[in-house]
């Protein structure tokens, strides 16, 4: 495809280790890709993205956080792409005022998630990181102590959305029973029955794992009063975010007996990178599994995370879709038509029709600025795509054969205007 910069000066960015089909992916687009296994903040990361004349999208994973002061001085920067499920690391409001998509990949760790949490609930009632332990230090302990079948157990599950819906499957397919809470009204798969408040599911729960986002609403759910409210010997398992469980008080409550154990793959402090000490309450603490981050970090999902974001971002550099962005107004958009315009000896020949990118302000006027423009240069709107959120509108144009620079100048003059882009 045709564009009005060349594809091979299109500069990505990717940090911390992404998985190589990333790379492979945005070179097969024909961009220059300059990627690294570290983590960088601050002023380290807004040197790498004004490295080389200034990076057009930047990958990242967890750990390196893209703040608003790392943002603003970007003025390449069209695109960031978060290679895992969240987007915490990202200033998200900061990036939308600037006109900068950001891309995730929600789903593609899903299954990953839901097999380690599996596998936690089968080593939590066998207590088999302590059998581990033992037998690491030479000691020899055949006793069944402790120890038992998940079959008949109950299992209740916080946030029945794509993870804890598969964890329910999983489960009952163990002879597991499944209660679940969630705040919106979910269809339960399987046998599994949804009840109507937490407090319900943890008292009837033999083993809860929890599955929500880490949101205002969901920070501290987990705290000593639902310790308190749980099955004394029960078992936690939080793989979701580490600000949702309150980890002094899980500490407590398993160094005092009232909980069996617990399993932990997220942390409210998290090291930095490989090689940086992890401090926690639960580290020594017995029949407790603790795993660095690891709930998506299989190669099957870190490789269909790669192909899904580097999808998305070139995507939107190529034909400007914002379809699974989390920050903008998603625009799904069709490739670029043809138009027919006339050659200088008469004849006629097919053209590709030019799209602009417009991302403005969300303010009344704009758009009626944008048409009084484009028709004073003479110009032939063929298709329109509009989506706006509270704080921009995003429009894209496709225009017939014209003088497209000249479009891109005069909207670059309404006031409202944030960012244009003209793609050929």
């Amino acid at each position: 495809m045709k564009t009005s910069f060349p594809k091979s000066k299109i500069r990505v960015v990717l940090l911390e280790g992404i998985h190589a089909r990333g790379r492979e992916r945005l070179v097969e687009e024909g961009f220059t890709v300059d990627a690294s296994a570290r983590a960088l903040e601050g002023e380290a990361l807004a040197a790498a993205i004004k490295a080389g004349g200034g990076a057009h999208a930047l990958g990242i994973r967890s750990k390196s956080g893209v703040t608003a002061g790392v943002i603003a001085p970007a003025s390449r920067l069209l695109a960031i792409g978060c290679f895992c499920i969240g987007t915490d690391q990202v200033d998200l409001k900061a990036a939308c005022l600037a006109g900068i998509p950001v891309f995730n990949s929600p789903f593609s760790n899903t299954r990953s998630v839901a097999e380690l949490t599996i596998c936690e609930i089968i080593a939590l009632h066998r207590r088999l990181s302590d059998r581990s332990t033992q037998m690491h230090r030479g000691e020899w302990d055949k006793s069944a102590s402790g120890a038992h079948e998940v079959r008949g157990r109950t299992l209740g599950i916080v946030g029945y959305g794509r993870i804890g819906s598969q964890v329910s499957v999983l489960a009952e397919a163990l002879g597991m029973r499944v209660i679940y809470f969630d705040v919106r009204a979910v269809l339960p798969l399987g046998n599994a029955r949804p009840v109507r408040t937490l407090k319900e599911l943890l008292a009837g729960s033999d083993v809860v794992t929890v599955h929500v986002p880490d949101t205002d609403r969901t920070r501290g759910l987990i705290g000593r009063d639902e310790l308190g409210a749980m099955k004394r010997g029960a078992h936690l398992i939080n793989n979701a975010r580490g600000g949702v469980v309150d980890v002094p008080a899980l500490a407590r409550a398993i160094r005092d007996g009232r909980l069996g154990g617990a399993a932990a793959d997220v942390f409210p402090s998290e090291p930095a990178g490989k090689g940086d000490a992890f401090a926690s309450e639960l580290r020594g603490l017995e029949n407790v599994i603790l795993t660095p981050h690891i709930g998506g970090s299989t190669e099957e999902a870190q490789e269909a995370i790669a192909e899904d974001v580097a999808a998305k971002l070139a995507r939107f550099i190529n034909n400007g879709s914002t379809a699974g962005a989390v920050n903008v107004p998603e625009v799904d958009l069709p490739e670029q038509g043809m138009a027919e315009s006339r050659g200088k000896a008469g004849g006629r020949k097919a053209e590709r029709r030019h799209r602009i990118l417009h991302f403005h302000r969300n303010v009344p006027g704009v758009l009626s600025k944008m048409h009084a423009a484009i028709a004073a240069l003479g110009a032939n709107i063929a298709a329109e795509y509009l989506q706006t959120n509270a704080d921009i509108g995003y429009v894209v144009l496709d225009v017939d054969p014209t003088d497209a620079r000249a479009i891109v100048e005069r909207l670059r003059e309404i006031p409202e205007t944030i960012r244009v882009r003209l793609l050929w």
